[in-house]
């Protein structure tokens, strides 16, 4: 219904303890209107409000009015105690907000490509979350998620907009990673 709002290629094997409930609620009612988000899309603070604006429209009770309810034919809502389930799991999985006293370098022209690139999307993360080899994999995963995003906005370079490298933020993430 609307694949195109979450970039694809997070799947549910990949949901942190995908068997545990909130993953499997997780998985039932969010994939019905768009592609599975990934709980460190958002930090936790976040994720009850984002709850809370989408289980409405899955009630159909959206911002388009009848064309919502219309749309919405035949999308389950959670139940309120299911709903308390999906938030706690959101939160207790998302995105942990690098603390930028521990990581000064961040608003520096060295750490400039990561903070740039990462900050359009959601929190800037905590280097330590992964280590340097598993950060080049997240990091390619949201370099395939931008091309994708950029596709659907069908936006052109700006010739004085910053070329952010991969290699400069794979070197900053690595420089902090998590070592095991």
């Amino acid at each position: 219904m609307m694949e195109r709002i979450i970039p694809p290629g997070f799947t549910g094997a990949m949901l942190p303890e995908p068997k545990s409930r909130g993953a499997r609620l997780t998985r039932r009612y969010c994939v019905q209107c768009h592609n599975l988000a990934n709980p460190a899309m958002h930090e936790p603070a976040r994720w009850a409000a984002v709850v809370a604006r989408m289980v409405p429209r899955m009630q159909g009770k959206g911002n388009l009015g009848k064309v919502m309810g219309e749309m919405m034919a035949g999308v389950e809502a959670p139940s309120v105690e299911e709903q308390a389930t999906i938030i706690a799991y959101l939160q207790k999985h998302g995105q942990k907000r690098l603390d930028e006293a521990k990581y000064p370098e961040v608003n520096t022209p060295a750490g400039e490509p990561f903070r740039l690139a990462c900050r359009q999307c959601h929190v800037l993360p905590d280097p330590q979350r992964h280590t340097a080899a598993e950060w080049r994999i997240v990091v390619a995963r949201m370099q395939r998620n931008m091309e994708w995003m950029n596709r659907v906005v069908g936006t052109r370079p700006v010739p004085d907009e910053p070329q952010l490298r991969i290699e400069d933020i794979n070197g900053f993430l690595a420089k902090y990673a998590r070592k095991k």
